[in-house]
């Protein structure tokens, strides 16, 4: 759903407007909105630097359900030879290359392609990954994107033996406040996790903020967000706005400790959480995007091919599970006493509903605590659980 679709023309971008610090009755409930590092989504929490930690940039980035993931997917790469000779890895979302750069050390004969919109993560995700080069390609594109970049490629004609998707804005996005990603840092109010085609390729937050009528505000909010609040905030938002447009992100965490009633503010985790979500993935078309890419993903495997999804969220979740539901049923007509042959699923499921993570990880990385992980193998080839 395009919300802009509903608007005259958008504004070019946020005006710039110096720091500022919040008054002290909103400090009460957002005590850390200059200083802490937020977490991934809606419940992760701010992660420490654990020991073994990778360090890029200056700050830890650890992937989540690493081992997990290299359990569900091996069995895909390893068919032909046990170093993964022969076999294809898409990183759907590559961002700081940790499980990249995971599967090309146990696997030293594995290819792999790694895909992501922002410049910034391939650009570090290619150093992480230099030791590798001759067996790694790296794209700018959106994963919705997967089709074209994989037949641009040498193995378009072969398939892909192993897909992995890691959804939602990266920690290394998170941990840079410039990108106005969270509501820990008072930032300007960007979003853009990269590149975006088409006219709302300029799109920010502060747009949004500063130019979606309130009707559009409210269903922005509510069905991205999943606030509670949404019509309440839209009629903030649209009444300061009159005043002075939004710029920052404490201007509008600011705005979120008004509207928000004081009770729903002091439980729940931080009141900000659902607006940012909400205005993030406007921003970047997310959902959109992953709508489009999960059949993509799944066409693009050989049989026998496995794909791993993580969300961090309940609406991406909710598109993972429709989708890979109608990708493991029957197409055999209702009624039928028998199935019919060429009618079979084309999937089979891996994982009992969502994965989570385990205490012990949760205590590692606190980031990981909403992840849901769903996996999923093409119907042929080596069926390997």
């Amino acid at each position: 759903m395009k919300h802009s679709a509903t608007f005259s023309d958008l504004a070019t971008g946020p005006q710039a407007r110096a720091v500022w610090p919040l008054p002290d009755p909103a400090l009460t409930y957002f005590p850390d909105v200059r200083f802490a590092h937020s977490g991934r989504d809606l419940t992760a929490g701010a992660a420490p630097t654990p020991q073994g930690a990778a360090m890029v940039d200056d700050e830890p980035h650890i992937p989540v359900l690493l081992d997990r993931c290299v359990e569900l997917l091996a069995p895909a790469l390893t068919r032909t030879d046990s170093d993964g000779t022969g076999a294809t890895l898409v990183d759907a979302t590559l961002g700081a290359g940790g499980h990249a750069e995971r599967f090309l050390t146990q696997f030293p004969g594995l290819r792999l392609i790694g895909l992501d919109r922002d410049p910034d993560a391939l650009k570090i995700a290619g150093n992480r990954l230099a030791p590798f080069a001759d067996r790694v390609t790296l794209v700018h594109a959106r994963y919705d994107d997967m089709a074209t970049v994989i037949n641009d490629t040498t193995v378009g004609d072969t398939g892909i033996d192993g897909i992995l998707f890691d959804l939602g804005v990266s920690s290394m996005q998170l941990d840079r406040p410039e990108r106005g990603f969270s509501y820990s840092t008072d930032a300007p109010l960007d979003m853009r996790m990269g590149m975006r085609e088409g006219p709302e390729a300029d799109l920010t937050a502060a747009d949004i903020l500063n130019t979606f009528d309130e009707k559009a505000l409210t269903r922005l909010l509510r069905e991205f967000g999943e606030e509670r609040f949404a019509g309440r905030i839209a009629r903030h938002i649209v009444r300061r706005r009159a005043v002075t447009p939004f710029s920052r992100t404490g201007e509008l965490v600011e705005l979120l400790y008004q509207a928000i009633p004081a009770p729903a503010r002091r439980t729940g985790g931080h009141p900000a959480k659902r607006t940012f979500q909400a205005l993030r993935i406007a921003v970047n078309a997310e959902l959109e995007s992953l709508r489009t890419a999960l059949p993509v993903a799944m066409a693009a495997l050989r049989p026998g091919g496995r794909i791993v999804v993580m969300a961090y969220q309940s609406l991406e979740d909710r598109i993972v599970k429709t989708e890979f539901a109608a990708a493991t049923a029957s197409r055999t007509p209702p009624g039928l006493p028998v199935e019919l042959p060429g009618y079979e699923p084309e999937f089979v499921t891996l994982t009992r509903g969502a994965e989570r993570a385990g205490s012990d990880e949760t205590e590692r990385n606190p980031r990981s605590a909403p992840v849901r992980l769903r996996a999923l193998q093409r119907v042929g080839g080596n069926q390997q659980r």
